[in-house]
């Protein structure tokens, strides 16, 4: 009998090491994703764009800006003709650039993979975008190729696109490209147009705090350009400058050099405050008209003969009150009854600041706030007739005290708006709510954020000069909405129109019965209250004073059936003046002013109510606010009428101390 085979003991099952296993994890991720890729690219790829026209410039089109009458205003040119390359530009320039918006430019093959999951981190963290993951190649793939539409397929695109450019182009080329197509503000393209725009000189020329504030301008070219906001632009270039220092690209103390001697506009040889308004709208144009290479001509709602008349009003009562009352800027505003901008003046002097006081400037409007006030009253049941007690009021701890520091006992709620009495204001405002008083704001044209704070009722929310001239159109073109604007008509030099405005309406936004009301207690404010240096003679004219805590700043907005004006007077660094209330100097200012305008008009009553104001006849167009004619309304009808919005506006600013002044004193 065979012995039985003894059997062997078995072999021992190897385990793989924790190394190996993650080794082989990733190995299979990354063959997952390459044929993920693979087919993403297959099936979403753009066909691959001729690149026979890539170095040709994009250039900064020409814009010429007619009046209404069709007289030039203003011609800007454009200013670059020729590609400026990296290797041409002072090595601050590029890297100011790189720094601050794809610091491992140099490393990446277009997609900065640490830079895409840092953002993503940031973004969920925040619970929005706050983070951009886009690199340089990203961006130029996008301006080159794309259309700025923000979806996924258009971004998958942007990264195929992306490592398109990287294998055919060296990194030196890529952000040459870059930097000569990309916008940054005011109409120029490119490093070159920009350059020559703010600073006057090309970018082979500029200095590392010029640098730095071009660089700033390509996280939003509009909003931090220099001549928007030059503090703004300031600011931001110092951000740029902690960025080039963080990356080794300047040493702390050159750093330090460029926040000390910050970048200056250039001065223009034609200071005519005209530029002001031909700034504005050539911000505008992108918005309708969007990016174009094309000479354009646009026809603007500014009326020559009142801009002239607006400037020498302003300039002299600078010259003659700004010393002994310590009022340094100024800015004037007058608009149609249909929002069309007919006069602007930004600032006592262009060439010596672009700041646009009339529609950048956010300042406490003080009492000129207080006919939304008693709008909102009227609208919740109360009469002009209706009896108030003037005398100590608390609320919430505040205590609001009247510019004469007096008391007049029992007052009409017509008679407390024309002295500007500040306690009935604010006992109206709690009675009525003071959220219903800021709909009522919003719903005239008040688009600034305001507080539920007691000391709303007396204009402590900022606004600007044009935002709050329009919310008071509405009280003379019969009640209706009304957004600014100052653009008719774009076209090509060739004759092609490209935008046209057309003849929509806003809207009713004041019942006759409330209308015909506010209007009665404007007027009244004008011809026995505070507004009475206002005073037209025999022309119906109605208004509203404000004076800022500490006499800051000075207001009148005021009206007549065919002008809404708005004037302001006060300091940019916030100083106060020697005293100068809304009821003075302002008031005056707007007095002289529509003086000038109105000659040659028909006085007429401030309509009460009226039909929506879609479509002006000829006769009432062609004598609107200035007694112009000569207009040819074949070709302007249309945007005569136009209601849409061609507007901007400035993102809101900050909490101010000024928001947190509970005194309110001198707030007429």
């Amino acid at each position: 009998m065979a012995k039985p085979k003894k059997k062997l003991p078995a072999k021992p099952v190897k385990k793989k090491s924790l190394a190996r296993r993650v080794s082989n994890l990733l190995a299979t991720l990354f063959v997952s994703l390459g044929v993920i890729w693979a087919v993403m690219f297959l099936t979403l790829a753009p066909e691959m764009p001729d690149t026979s026209s890539l170095w040709r410039v994009k250039k900064s089109p020409g814009v010429t800006v007619l009046a209404a009458d069709g007289s030039v205003l203003a011609q800007r040119g454009a200013f670059n003709s020729v590609m400026v390359g990296v290797a041409e530009m002072p090595p601050h320039l590029p890297r100011a650039i790189i720094a601050t918006e794809d610091r491992r430019f140099y490393g990446h093959f277009g997609m900065d993979i640490i830079g895409f999951f840092r953002a993503m981190v940031a973004n969920i963290r925040a619970g929005g975008v706050v983070q951009g993951g886009s690199t340089i190649t990203q961006q130029l793939a996008k301006n080159l190729f794309l259309t700025p539409e923000r979806t996924l397929l258009r971004k998958v695109r942007e990264l195929m696109l992306a490592l398109w450019l990287e294998a055919r182009l060296s990194k030196d080329e890529i952000l040459t490209l870059y930097m000569n197509r990309v916008y940054l503000g005011a109409g120029a393209y490119g490093v070159e147009a920009a350059s020559q725009r703010y600073f006057g000189k090309s970018a082979r020329r500029v200095t590392v705090p010029e640098a730095a504030l071009l660089a700033g301008l390509l996280k939003a070219p509009s909003r931090y350009a220099p001549t928007n906001n030059i503090k703004r632009s300031r600011a931001r270039a110092a951000v740029v400058l902690r960025n080039m220092v963080a990356a080794g690209y300047l040493s702390e103390k050159k750093a330090a050099a460029a926040r000390r001697a910050p970048a200056k506009l250039a001065h223009r040889s034609q200071t005519s405050g005209v530029r002001y308004f031909a700034d504005w709208v050539q911000e505008r144009l992108p918005g309708l008209v969007g990016n174009r290479d094309d000479d354009l001509i646009v026809l603007s709602t500014l009326r020559p003969r009142l801009q002239r008349f607006a400037e020498g009003t302003l300039a002299r009562t600078l010259k003659r009150n700004g010393k002994k009352r310590n009022v340094g800027q100024g800015a004037l505003i007058a608009i149609g009854p249909d929002g069309a901008v007919r006069a602007m003046v930004g600032g006592r002097s262009y060439a010596k600041s672009q700041f646009n006081r009339a529609v950048q400037a956010k300042r406490q409007p003080g009492s000129a706030f207080k006919p939304f006030v008693y709008l909102a009253a009227l609208e919740a049941g109360f009469d002009p007739s209706d009896v108030f007690k003037d005398s100590p009021v608390t609320v919430e701890g505040w205590k609001p005290r009247n510019f004469t520091k007096k008391y007049q006992g029992n007052v009409t709620l017509s008679g407390a708006l024309a002295k500007s009495i500040n306690t009935v204001a604010v006992k109206v405002a709690e009675r009525v709510g003071r959220n219903n008083v800021i709909a009522t704001a919003q719903r005239m044209g008040i688009t600034s954020p305001m507080a539920a704070h007691p000391t709303l009722a007396l204009g402590a929310s900022e606004v600007t000069l044009l935002e709050l001239t329009s919310a008071y159109a509405p009280f003379a073109n019969g009640g209706f909405g009304i957004v600014p604007h100052g653009i008719l008509e774009v076209r090509t030099r060739a004759g092609k129109v490209l935008y046209r405005r057309g003849g929509s309406s806003l809207g009713r936004v004041i019942q006759p019965g409330d209308l015909k009301n506010m209007n009665a207690m404007l007027q009244e404010a004008v011809r026995i209250g505070t507004g009475r240096a206002a005073r037209l003679g025999d022309r119906v004219s109605a208004g509203k004073t404000g004076t800022s805590q500490k006499y800051r700043d000075g207001w009148f907005i005021g009206y007549t059936a065919d002008l809404i004006a708005g004037i302001w007077l006060g300091n940019d660094n916030d100083a106060p003046t020697r005293k100068v209330t809304g009821g003075q100097l302002p008031a005056s200012l707007w007095k002289d002013f529509m003086r000038k305008a109105s000659t040659g008009v028909p006085a007429r009553a401030i309509p009460s109510a009226g039909s929506a104001i879609a479509t002006l006849s000829p006769n009432a167009a062609q004598t609107d606010s200035a007694g112009e004619g000569n207009i040819d309304f074949k070709r302007f009808i249309d945007g005569l009428a136009g209601m849409l919005s061609d507007i901007s506006r400035q993102p809101a600013s900050g909490s101010s101390k000024r928001d947190k002044e509970l005194e309110q004193e001198n707030s007429d």
